[in-house]
């Protein structure tokens, strides 16, 4: 079994979900969506760290209300930086030497099941880099900034990329040494590994594994959430202990 450590990456604006009250902290089953997605790794015996990358603004907030249950979690808070590829930066230069594998994963995304993280992580483990991801099935169209349809575009072949993201500690190190190297956006860290060369597999999952964009979506998510079986507990989260699923 390989030691993992994950990194939950919190620090974007969330200006598409709209509202006074920051993305990370909207309830799913009344916990704030970045306290769930750390509650997805916390307990594994394969995670030996896991390290939450919260924005600047966010970091008093997170300290005064959830600061004693991450605490007791082990959960280690690191500042983000402008992008996300920087705050992905910034939760690297902590991670464990002794950590094999390194999953990168949204806050944000709050639906991600024990069987889909077992798959991932056990793919990245045999091929040293893995994520999850989901075949497009609608009709692509490709539209210009009239909202007029430019194209139709061939769906073959055409995925969405989902986290976690998982890659042998190494290499993602590497790849992030060469981020100078990049150009055009980046938008996740399997593009770093694919412009080092490095193939990087996908593990299908569904679209249950959302990532929480809008109001609209929040609401998807406790819906997920409400009709799925409750798992029993695998350990103490202390306040928290009722969020356990």
């Amino acid at each position: 079994m390989s030691k993992v450590a994950v990194i939950i990456v919190g620090a974007g604006k969330g200006t598409r979900f709209g509202g006074n009250e920051k993305k990370i902290f909207a309830k799913v089953d009344g916990q704030p969506l970045f306290l769930r997605s750390i509650q997805l790794f916390v307990n594994r015996d394969d995670v030996c760290q896991t390290i939450l990358v919260a924005a600047p603004e966010d970091e008093g907030q997170i300290r005064e209300k959830y600061g004693a249950n991450l605490g007791f979690m082990g959960v280690k808070m690191v500042t983000g930086g402008p992008t996300r590829p920087d705050s992905v930066a910034n939760g690297l230069a902590v991670v464990r030497e002794d950590a094999e594998l390194v999953a990168v994963h949204d806050a944000a995304r709050p639906c991600t099941t024990e069987e889909m993280i077992d798959a991932v992580f056990a793919e990245a483990g045999k091929s040293g880099a893995a994520l999850l991801g989901t075949p497009l099935r609608g009709t692509i169209k490709r539209v210009s900034g009239s909202k007029v349809i430019d194209e139709t575009v061939s769906r073959q072949g055409l995925w969405e990329a989902q986290t976690p993201q998982v890659f042998r500690r190494d290499l993602i190190l590497t790849a992030y040494e060469k981020r100078a190297e990049f150009e055009g956006e980046l938008t996740d860290d399997a593009q770093l590994l694919e412009m080092t060369g490095h193939p990087v597999a996908v593990v299908e999952c569904d679209f249950t594994n959302l990532k929480v964009t809008t109001r609209g979506d929040l609401t998807l998510a406790n819906s997920i959430v409400k009709f799925r079986p409750k798992p029993k507990p695998k350990g103490p989260l202390g306040a928290f202990e009722e969020a356990q699923w």
